[in-house]
């Protein structure tokens, strides 16, 4: 080597001369891989020696970097530093058959595997990055050699030498002679073993062989996260924080209050194996869950299933960033919940800028410091997260970029809140992945205050083991906290808008939700005002919908929580119009709800907004008769052109039944079974909408006969079921360009340029930005109102 420098892994960084060495690099990812599969636990899908094969296959996934072109690249040696071109994973494949020679030779084209995928996928087209395939896969010897070539042969032996000594030393191997490993010996059986693992996975498996591919996935997931674990030298948390100690806490706080735990909690506590959790809003189902998630925890810790994750999954970004505060809150675990969205470092950026700092310094540290929280979730330190359903089921999209999520969820615990049954695509897709995360050595916690038989149904029938339904035993009274009332007219009418401001001039904290945003636009628009006036203060009218920009939300959101926080002892009146945004985990409490009618679960939701401790006598809910209009690209009506006409017809239907009776949750649950009724059409389009759309993600996701196969074409058909993409206005482009610069273009400046973002539906037309990587629209906005009408 070139000025007898030792080998390296890295390229240097302002405070190290030459980078992080191989032999330090390979050292901690084998233990990373330790790490990750003691913390993953016993997985009876995979392989008895999978654990090994991840330990040794991070040892070894790296030595290729000896390649003196690979150093040239990275600055050490005492040439100029240029780009190489080639990939080290596949010569890093030459040092298995001679480090790992007394080892079965199954067990090194298992190893081999995740050696060779932990950066790119064998197969495929259409990647950001070129499989490894039509790189090497039709090289002769010679013209695999030439590629690689020149190799100091002292460092490779030396290289050689230490790997395996490391291995015996780390019991993963029999002991042996130290091997001997030439240049020539090292390009030979690189060249050797590519051919043998594209023999194993250059063509799609027969289907008794899934579970082989399964394993392979898996194992490029775990080798892939040590991997990243060691790079970024990001502690990872091994205490859990859920302890027995939460729920002494708990006792202790409802004793102090004269309380005691519910029924229902009691019996969420004895649950071992999967839950559903049904009872009113209020009733401590967060609570039930976590005494559910304690003991499972250490059955599942006792069984050798590892240290489970807990994923707490919630519809809604407001609701993800609420019950962060709430769970750091309640487990005396501030810092340890991790935030799982796509917009997990805005969140935190907005945590860290609550002082208001203002000045560009102080705004580009904040962005660092959330970055280094938001790349700490993604290299899977925390084991309580929370997030939509969407970031774990990202993982399928498999291959280098996402496995790690996959693997990660194997053995844990998923908390879904309030999973809506009127969405059958989507829910679906849900159902598809719990059946495979059950296959995992996964558990779940079903919470809701309304859910229907059906839906019921539905998860045991996905589900091998039993799924026991927890609820408030027969005869128990739920609180009476809503007195309906429904309106022949909709939501937009003079006479609505009429009785709203009676309700303003009366004092009361109301809340109005419209199903789509223009009409919330026009009722804040008539209504802002005169809630302003009487009340005197700019947050006394406040709007929330879901097309605002990303600082813009945030701020709402607090502007909300400090108004009509439940549980405030001093009640203040005002005005809060949003869409369904609201439905969804928000601890407020309103006087009043004026609604648009829609499907009967939403409508809970937005109910349980309103006197929400049940401590007042039975409030008004107000729902307001549904307008059915088209929309674009689909067949039929939907309600206010969000909602599938059917449902919203047959919850009218029942609403006007009960119009000014006195009603609780008890009475929605029977009322959405009747909606569901396996015998009427909606109940049967529903299952079979259903059914179609988990076997529609199963194959097309689910499937792992060509586990290496680059599936990042998939990403866009992804993306697109969840029917959204993020923006820029026109205006902002400037902004957003400077901000992109900030930090010399380094990803702060990205964090801070992403608070500009708006998310719009997937089927806006933008222009793209080439030099921004964004979309454009030109359309009316401002920070009070948020989008509005798109100009042409």
């Amino acid at each position: 080597m070139d000025d007898a420098r030792p080998l390296h892994a890295k390229s240097g960084h302002s405070h190290q001369t030459h980078g992080e060495t191989l032999k330090d690099h390979s050292l901690t990812t084998m233990r990373r891989g330790e790490t990750v599969t003691t913390r993953i636990g016993r997985v009876p899908v995979l392989p008895e020696r999978f654990a090994v094969w991840v330990r040794l296959a991070g040892l070894l996934h790296d030595p290729g970097k000896a390649a003196h072109g690979f150093q040239i690249q990275i600055g050490n040696t005492s040439q100029p530093a240029k780009a190489w071109g080639e990939r080290h994973e596949v010569l890093s494949l030459g040092f298995l058959p001679t480090v790992l020679a007394t080892l079965p030779k199954e067990e090194i084209l298992w190893i081999a595997a995740g050696v060779v995928t932990h950066h790119r996928c064998i197969t495929g087209d259409g990647g950001q990055r070129p499989p490894l395939l039509p790189l090497y896969g039709r090289d002769s010897i010679e013209d695999f050699a030439a590629k690689f070539d020149p190799i100091d042969a002292d460092a490779l032996q030396d290289l050689a030498g230490w790997m395996h000594t490391t291995a015996v030393n780390a019991g993963l191997i029999p002991p042996g002679p130290t091997p001997t490993l030439t240049p020539d010996t090292l390009l030979e059986d690189a060249h050797t073993l590519f051919g043998e693992l594209l023999d194993r996975w250059e063509w799609e498996l027969e289907p008794e062989e899934e579970a082989d591919g399964l394993a392979a996935v898996m194992l490029q997931g775990a080798v892939t996260m040590a991997d990243r674990m060691a790079s970024a030298h990001t502690p990872i948390h091994t205490r859990h924080p859920l302890t027995p100690e939460y729920r002494q806490r708990l006792e202790t706080r409802l004793a102090a209050k004269g309380y005691q735990l519910r029924p229902h909690q009691l019996k969420a506590a004895d649950i071992s194996g999967h839950v559903i959790i049904r009872a009113w809003t209020g009733s401590g189902k967060t609570e039930a869950v976590l005494l559910w998630a304690l003991r499972n925890l250490a059955e599942m810790t006792e069984a050798g299933q590892g240290t489970p994750r807990i994923f707490y999954l919630l519809p809604y970004l407001a609701a993800i960033n609420a019950m962060v505060r709430r769970l750091e809150e309640d487990l005396q675990a501030q810092g340890q919940i991790g935030v799982s969205h796509s917009r997990a470092a805005s969140y935190y950026l907005a945590r860290a800028l609550a002082d208001e700092c203002t000045t560009n310094a102080e705004a580009l540290a904040a962005a660092r410091k959330s970055l280094s929280q938001e790349n700490a979730t993604r290299l899977f330190r925390e084991l309580i997260r929370v997030g939509t359903p969407y970031q774990p089921l990202r993982g399928t999209l498999a291959g280098p970029g996402h496995s790690a999520v996959l693997a990660d969820t194997a053995n844990s615990l998923f908390i879904l809140d309030e999973l809506h049954a009127y969405d059958p695509k989507r829910l679906g897709m849900i159902l598809a992945m719990m059946a495979f995360w059950e296959h995992l050595g996964g558990r779940f916690g079903i919470v809701s205050a309304t859910l229907p038989d059906a839906l019921q149904d539905a998860i045991c029938q996905t589900l091998n083991q039993p799924a026991h339904l927890v609820q408030p035993p027969g005869g128990t009274e739920f609180p009476k906290r809503h007195r309906l009332s429904v309106r022949p007219h909709t939501l937009r009418s003079d006479a609505a808008i009429a009785e709203m401001e009676a309700r303003l001039q009366a004092g009361e904290a109301l809340l109005v939700v419209a199903n789509n945003r223009p009409t919330a636009r026009a009722l804040y628009h008539r209504l802002a005002p005169t809630a302003r006036r009487i009340h005197g203060h700019r947050d006394a009218a406040i709007m929330l919908h879901s097309r605002y920009r990303r600082d813009h939300r945030a701020n709402i959101e607090n502007r909300i929580r400090d108004r009509y926080q439940n549980g405030q002892t001093t009640r203040v009146g005002g005005l809060l119009v949003a869409t369904q945004t609201v439905e969804v985990s928000l601890d407020v409490d309103f006087d009043t709800i004026h609604t648009a009618c829609a499907p009967m679960d939403a409508l809970c939701q937005r109910f349980g907004r309103i006197n929400r401790s049940g401590t007042r006598p039975p409030a008004d809910v107000i729902v307001h008769a549904p307008q059915y209009i088209p929309r674009k690209r689909e067949r039929g009506l939907f309600a206010d052109g969000v909602y599938p006409k059917a449902p919203v017809s047959l919850a009218w239907d029942i609403l006007q039944r009960h119009d000014s009776n006195v009603i609780d949750e008890a009475m929605i649950t029977s009322w959405l079974n009747e909606i569901y009724d396996s015998t009427g059409a909606w109940g049967t389009t529903w299952r079979a909408e259903l059914e179609h759309a988990k076997e529609k993600f199963t194959e097309a996701f689910l499937t792992w006969t060509e586990p290496f196969k680059d599936r990042s074409k998939l990403r866009k058909d992804f993306d697109a079921m969840f029917d959204g993409q993020e923006v820029i206005l026109a205006t902002d482009r400037d902004e957003y360009a400077k901000r992109l610069a900030t930090d010399n273009g380094r990803r702060p400046g990205r964090l801070l340029a992403e608070d500009l973002l708006i998310p719009v539906t997937g089927n806006v037309t933008a222009e793209w930005d080439e030099r921004l990587n964004v979309g454009v629209i030109d359309a009316e906005y401002d920070e009070e109102n948020g989008l509005g009408e798109f100009r042409h």
